[in-house]
């Protein structure tokens, strides 16, 4: 057992930028589990997943994967709302409680959005087209003042790609990314400059191609088994989405690698490779540069691991298809497999937040009010602190990792089988894309059981 937890923390550090997940705030007890069996058993049911679906008939629609019929929101009041909840969280991050547990600016960013929203996509589509707080106060002033600029085609994903980045940077690397009033600044940036551009561009355009939040969670929408044609198998959305180009790749690839980042640098492993004591962590301003490094290093580790498992499956296969559109195509499978790592990642810190959403929701300006008759409430975190509470965190984040890539796995065969490619040839094309796969899935069950601050 010892071997192995060595073996494996060596391939980590040399192939960092695999998808991981979050440390756990229940490390103590998970250790204690069998967690070699269960990296191998995860798996082994991905590689399984992958030779079983093999060994159906050449076609997507065999595996009665149809496309989802994609819906499109033309509401105006809901997202109107959502504006002006949004203006009313930035004044209260301003004004309000300075503490981040206790104002409602950062637990509705990172929590009720970024955990909340994010992971009801794969459950019921695509609803932050409804809910943006841009889309319906861009139409009505586009009424008036219809766009005057055309979105050059040559920067679609672009800019989506870019300020993505600096929102990974200032979420995972910068200090202070919970202080509210900081917060609320980089949210009124954010929200200005996207205005400007919808003005300029045209909401459809810019939040279709270029604002990164649009682009994600209507790519993590896409994965729902529910559409407004009925029921679908989970994933099967992803085949009606066009190939991305090469910044709409680097765009999914980014997503990933930087969920993967966060995960590996609370890691002892990693604190351990920048020369920092875990035991005696400085904090984040400590370890900027070098965080920021891996956050690059990672992503482009990320990339260079991805299009080479496709273009050694393209090459095994005889070169059948046009590379670019593979490479467009195929990194869309690695969806389910973020949103896999999303939920095993926030799961825990989710819980525990929204009990203090609760108590913000209460006192929201920190006034002493009681809105909600709950001023006895107090946080708890003790179902996260006993072997049965570990346990079943535990079992939660392996199901979802696993399951993620094996929906991803099923997904990446459907695309290749519409390629119409012979049974022999559609195995060589796919085959480095699955082992890479089972890597990921051995990675990030190693990581969701390796000792990591809190």
């Amino acid at each position: 057992m010892s071997v192995l937890r060595w073996v494996l923390a060596a391939i980590l550090l040399i192939a960092a930028p695999l998808p991981a997940l979050a440390h756990s705030s229940t490390r103590g007890f998970v250790l204690l589990l069998p967690t070699g069996y269960v990296i191998f058993s995860g798996a082994l049911v991905v590689l399984v997943s992958f030779i079983v679906v093999s060994t159906l008939k050449s076609s997507s629609s065999s595996l009665r994967l149809r496309p989802a019929a994609q819906r499109h929101s033309n509401a105006v009041l809901p997202s109107v709302i959502s504006a002006i909840i949004l203006g009313v969280a930035v004044s209260i991050g301003f004004t309000g409680p300075h503490d981040p547990a206790e104002n409602l600016l950062p637990l509705m960013i990172w929590t009720l959005w970024w955990v909340i929203i994010v992971l009801l996509h794969p459950l019921f589509g695509d609803i932050w087209q409804t809910l943006n707080p841009f889309s319906g106060p861009a139409r009505l002033i586009t009424r008036i003042f219809p766009p005057p600029l055309a979105f050059p085609v040559q920067l679609a994903y672009w800019p989506a790609l870019l300020i993505y980045a600096a929102f990974a940077w200032f979420q995972l690397v910068y200090p202070g990314p919970e202080n509210p009033p900081r917060l609320a600044l980089v949210v009124m940036l954010y929200v200005a400059g996207t205005m400007l551009a919808i003005m300029a561009f045209g909401h459809k355009t810019w939040l279709g191609k270029a604002d990164p939040f649009a682009v994600f969670l209507s790519q993590v929408g896409a994965t729902a088994p529910r559409t407004g044609a009925g029921w679908t198998y989970p994933g099967a959305g992803l085949l009606s989405l066009a190939p991305l180009p090469a910044a709409g790749m680097l765009f999914v690839l980014l997503t990933l690698s930087s969920i993967s980042f966060d995960g590996l640098a609370n890691t002892f492993a990693w604190l351990a490779v920048i020369g920092i004591n875990p035991l005696d962590y400085p904090g984040r301003t400590a370890v900027m540069l070098p965080n920021t490094l891996g956050l690059l290093g990672s992503f482009i580790l990320l990339a260079a691991v991805y299009v080479s498992a496709v273009c050694a499956g393209w090459a095994w296969a005889g070169k059948p298809v046009a590379l670019g559109h593979l490479l467009g195509r195929l990194v869309l499978s690695l969806i389910p497999i973020s949103i896999a790592y999303h939920l095993a990642h926030y799961l825990g810190d989710a819980l525990l937040n929204l009990q203090y959403t609760v108590l913000a929701l209460n006192d929201p300006l920190g006034s002493g009010e009681n809105l909600l008759g709950l001023a006895g409430m107090h946080v708890t975190a003790s179902f996260q602190n006993t072997a049965f509470g570990a346990l079943v965190l535990f079992s939660v984040q392996t199901v979802s990792v696993v399951l993620g890539h094996v929906v991803a796995t099923v997904v990446a065969h459907a695309m290749a089988a519409d390629t119409g490619l012979d049974r022999v040839t559609m195995m060589k094309l796919e085959a480095p894309l699955a082992a890479l796969m089972v890597l990921y899935t051995t990675f990030g069950l190693w990581l969701l059981a390796t000792p990591a601050i809190s």
